[in-house]
């Protein structure tokens, strides 16, 4: 072993050491998120693109075919600019599904196993001569700056220093996720590739030349009949040549992962179709310097790819074009061996064998992965050596990128034709690889003359073989898939699949019943395939991403639970094992009742889909989103159940109504509502005829009257069910027994007003035998007796009067009143007749009234309410209470209050204390009319009422403040004689 090669090796080891480096600062955090998150790194991380080919296989094309080299780096341009019609659609379906790969997309919208299969082998096949460029040209570079013989044994231990990162960075964990650390370190190898292009153009541009002008000298010069000789692409070879370029820039595996797998957002792959671009420009610049340099500084250059190598003698220049196809070779090898070990792991291993109950499913398939991984590269190494060596790298990238380009029939019909079949497809995609394998593929293997191929007659007789290859293979491909498409039926789930990945179209999931009663179920039926670890986490995952329990038992939620879980397996196993496994362990249950569309899931889509919808369409979401709002803002109750008895629709009015949250029941059965809301709506349902009015039921512990109207949802563009309002008559229903009740009381009013003039004149011959008693004795005890008995029956005519007057519509019966009364007298007056009723006697009766404090009014009539106030206090009050009379003025005004320590007033009667018959008191007890007469009492003293219960500051009991007008000397002086002048 040679210095030059301890050299070589050392500064591949050192390079291969740095990126180590670079992916254990990012996986330790030692690089800040904000920087491992920006879109650049992912601009930079789709840099993957420029491999090998970029640093020598373009330098080589450059030289066959002249400018025509560009062609490798329009294509990506093109296909990123148009990235919102052609990537964006791809990335939804991708982060939708849980599609990591080329084959993942390929077998759910075909929904074939086959189909994933078919493509992965096709991937293995096309990604094999790419991959045997990265080796071959670390193996002839090691050559060319050592001359060793051990070339291929250093490649080799490059290849496996590679295979080691590979898994570090894109391996170590079962589940899938974005590989922060996998992009920094190819965002970093694509600065150093770059940065070492540029460096060799600069070098190229003032190094070897002097300058642009030393340059253009040398092109008009002695560089003009090189140029000449340079054969030019036609423009059919050069369409063509894009269009490969094109189709490869997204299809191949390991840039399927970077672009949909691994991307962001929407927003980042959208500024990515014009960063990449720029990226790639730059790197395109300094391909025909190095090529003119190294021509400019050799008569001859034998090896035109490695032109890098020729232009100067200095050790450095080739080191540095070392380092910059390592970076090249390196990032592409880890990325093709990631990409194509999942695909290898769901559509050919798994498929071959499924995975069976194990207790450790992830370790499995964790170390099944990283063999994979390492399987491969070692795979291009074998094919470089093998095969490799022996052809140019043009024609080793051709084939790979013709060999691709045959899934891009299939892509564009999985996009935009929905009758697409999975039989057109595998027979389209079946007979391009046949023709691609006969003219490209073989061709590799076998120095052997093979039959030309079909069709080649309608060819131009000096094209090259890629360019008949491709145009024959993509035409039978294109015949046989819309031929076949077209005369073959396309299946249920494929015309399902088909809405999913089309560009304007929105899923419909059929709502179906599960056998799983619960979420909680979901473990114990998965547990069959998976395990019982793997299944629970699973079911974590799904049920914390979906933010449900488990105990969810409703139908939509345990659907949506279900494609989570789907979804996640496709992640990890692929979509044709996880769908398999989901199909078997999770079934649904075929009842007889009609399937109809989930429309709840149907309008979660529309919602989530709706920015980007653009026309009529967009006019047409808004019409839908008016009166879905229309609906759900109804002023009135409204829900809406299907056939099959799952709710469909609870509107905000009847969530305030029946305290159960919309999110909560859309979605499940009638019958798992909480009551009695099954009943009540099974009632509706079921009747004849609607509505149902005022059915009486209890909500939040309170009596409630609800009608019920039903529509039933018939017609041919109606998917069934029935809608159902819900109104509250609860205060319709009062309002008419108060209206029976103030019929009530004015027939008890007009009885009592009959009652009242009858008593009149009862009360008439009492007065008058009263006073006449004064005449027949002179014994002080029977005056006195005399006297008070005149004033009881004063007392009782003006409660009469007072009685006869509320009976006559509340109006007074008597003149206002305007002569002074002293509260502390009528308090007085009022307990003295308290104490004749001779109860209450255990209560205790305070009268704290200033003497001084006079108000205008009836002192008769004020005893009459501070009787009614004392006597409701005392029955109030327990035994050993205290009642207080207080008494105090504010203004023109004076306040009067009744305070007591009893139990205090019922909340419920409070707001209508003072209506007549309103009473707490026991049947018997008490009419109800005391306050209310109290009321209008002081209604006509110009005064008002107050009640605190409890009053400020106290516990318990009850405070009832009246206020009155104070008594003014000069309201009463007489008025001024008119006289006759």
């Amino acid at each position: 072993m040679n210095a030059e090669l301890v050299g070589v090796v050392l500064l591949g080891l050192g390079y291969l050491g740095l990126l180590f480096g670079c992916g254990m600062a990012v996986e330790r955090s030692w690089v800040p998120v904000r920087i491992t998150r920006h879109p650049m790194v992912y601009t930079l991380a789709l840099g993957v693109y420029a491999s090998a080919w970029a640093i020598y296989g373009s330098i080589e094309l450059a030289a066959n075919a002249g400018f025509g080299y560009l062609a490798y780096y329009l294509g990506p341009a093109g296909a990123f600019l148009l990235a919102p019609v052609l990537l964006v659609p791809i990335q939804r379906i991708t982060r939708t599904y849980q599609l990591s790969s080329l084959a993942d997309l390929f077998a759910f919208r075909y929904r074939s196993r086959w189909a994933g299969t078919l493509v992965t082998l096709l991937s293995l096949l096309a990604v094999l001569p790419l991959l045997g460029i990265q080796v071959q040209t670390l193996s002839d570079a090691v050559q060319l700056l050592t001359g060793s013989r051990y070339s291929a044994a250093v490649a080799l231990l490059f290849c496996g220093i590679i295979a080691a990162c590979a898994v570090l960075f894109g391996a170590r964990h079962s589940h899938r996720h974005r590989h922060d650390t996998l992009l920094s370190v190819i965002a970093f190898e694509s600065v150093i590739k770059l940065l070492a292009m540029l460096g060799l153009g600069a070098i190229a541009l003032w190094w070897v030349f002097d300058g642009p002008q030393d340059l253009q000298r040398w092109l008009e010069g002695p560089g003009a009949a090189l140029q000449s000789a340079t054969p030019q692409l036609e423009a059919p070879q050069w369409r063509t040549l894009l269009l490969l370029f094109f189709a490869a820039a997204f299809m191949m595996p390991h840039l399927f992962q970077i672009t949909f797998a691994e991307s962001l957002s929407r927003h980042t792959l959208l500024q990515a179709s014009w960063t990449l671009p720029l990226f790639l420009l730059l790197m395109a610049l300094p391909v025909p310097l190095i090529l003119w340099a190294a021509q400019s500084a050799n008569e001859s250059v034998p090896l035109t790819a490695y032109a890098a190598y020729l232009m100067t003698e200095h050790w450095w220049v080739g080191a540095l074009a070392f380092i910059g196809g390592l970076a090249a070779a390196s990032g592409t090898m880890m990325m093709i061996a990631l990409a194509l070990s999942g695909m290898v792991l769901n559509h050919i291993v798994l498929v071959a064998r499924p995975p069976e109950a194990r207790s450790d499913l992830y370790g499995w398939l964790l170390w099944l992965r990283r063999g994979l991984v390492g399987a491969v590269i070692v795979g291009g190494w074998l094919f470089a050596e093998s095969v490799g060596r022996y052809h140019s790298l043009t024609n080793l990238g051709l084939a790979a990128f013709v060999g691709m380009a045959q899934c891009l029939p299939g892509l564009l019909a999985l996009l935009y034709w929905p009758g697409a079949n999975r039989k057109g497809m595998i027979a389209g995609l079946i007979g391009g690889i046949g023709v691609w394998l006969w003219g490209l593929w073989l061709p590799l293997l076998f120095d052997i003359a093979l039959p030309a191929l079909p069709f080649t007659l309608l060819m131009p007789a000096d094209a090259p073989a890629w360019y008949n290859a491709t145009l024959i293979s993509l035409a039978v491909n294109i015949v046989l898939l819309i031929v076949v498409s077209l005369f073959t039926r396309i299946s249920e789930g494929e015309r399902s699949a088909a809405e999913a990945c089309s560009v304007d179209a929105v899923i419909r999931s059929k709502r179906l019943p599960l056998e799983a009663a619960t979420a909680g179920d979901f473990p114990a039926h998965l547990a069959q395939a998976l395990g019982d670890e793997a299944a629970s986490r699973e079911v974590d995952r799904a049920l914390k991403a979906l933010n449900l329990t488990p105990q969810e038992r409703r139908p939509y939620a345990l659907r949506r639970l279900r494609d989570r879980i789907q979804a996640n397996l496709s992640g990890l196993m692929g979509p044709s094992v996880a769908r398999d496994i989901v199909d078997r362990y999770l079934p649904y249950r075929h009842d007889d009742a009609p399937v109809t569309d989930d429309i709840h899931f149907v309008e979660s889509r529309l919602e989530a889909y709706r920015s980007r919808l653009t026309g009529l369409a967009r006019e047409l979401d808004g019409l839908r989103r008016h009166h879905r709002q229309t609906l759900a803002y109804l002023p009135v109750g409204l829900c809406v159940l299907g056939d099959d008895d799952e709710l469909l629709m609870w509107n905000q009015a009847l969530s305030q109504l029946s305290g159960i949250s919309g999110d909560s029941v859309i979605g499940s059965r009638r019958d798992s509502l909480p009551p009695p809301w099954p009943t009540l709506l099974g009632s509706v349902l079921n009747a004849s005829q609607t509505p149902l009015y005022k059915q009486a039921v209890t909500l939040h512990g309170k009596d409630y009257f609800l009608t019920l109207h039903k529509a039933v949802l018939s017609g041919h563009d109606s998917r069934g069910g029935s809608v159902i309002l819900v109104e509250d008559h609860t205060e319709m229903k009062w309002l008419e027994e108060e209206l029976v009740h103030a019929a009530r009381l004015a027939s008890i009013g007009q009885l009592a007003a009959g009652v009242a003039h009858e008593i009149g004149n009862p009360i008439t011959g009492i007065s008058s035998l009263a006073q006449n008693l004064r005449y027949d004795t002179d014994d002080p005890a029977l005056l006195e007796t005399a006297d008070q008995i005149q004033q009881l029956t004063q007392r009782v005519t003006k409660i009469v009067n007072s009685l006869v007057g509320f009976a006559h519509g509340g109006r007074p019966a008597l003149p206002l009143p305007a002569a002074p009364a002293s509260l502390k007298t009528v308090s007085d007056d009022a307990l003295h007749l308290i104490h004749l009723a001779r109860s209450g006697e255990d209560v205790t009766f305070t009268n704290h009234c200033p003497s001084d404090i006079v108000v205008s009014g009836d002192a008769q009539r004020l005893t009459q309410v501070m009787v009614n106030l004392l006597s409701n206090a005392k029955d109030a009050c327990s035994p050993q209470g205290t009642v207080l009379i207080e008494a105090g003025t504010q203004a023109r005004h004076a306040w009067w209050r009744v305070v007591d320590d009893g139990h205090g007033i019922d909340p419920s009667v409070k707001h209508r204390l003072f209506e007549p018959f309103t009473t707490t008191k026991p049947a018997g007890e008490g009419t109800g009319l005391g306050l209310s007469l109290a009321y209008q009492i002081i209604n006509e003293h110009q005064g008002k009422i107050e009640v605190a219960s409890p009053p400020p500051g106290k516990p318990r009991g009850t405070a009832i403040t009246l206020w009155l007008p104070l008594y003014q000397q000069d309201d009463h002086l007489p008025h001024a004689q008119d006289t006759d002048c």
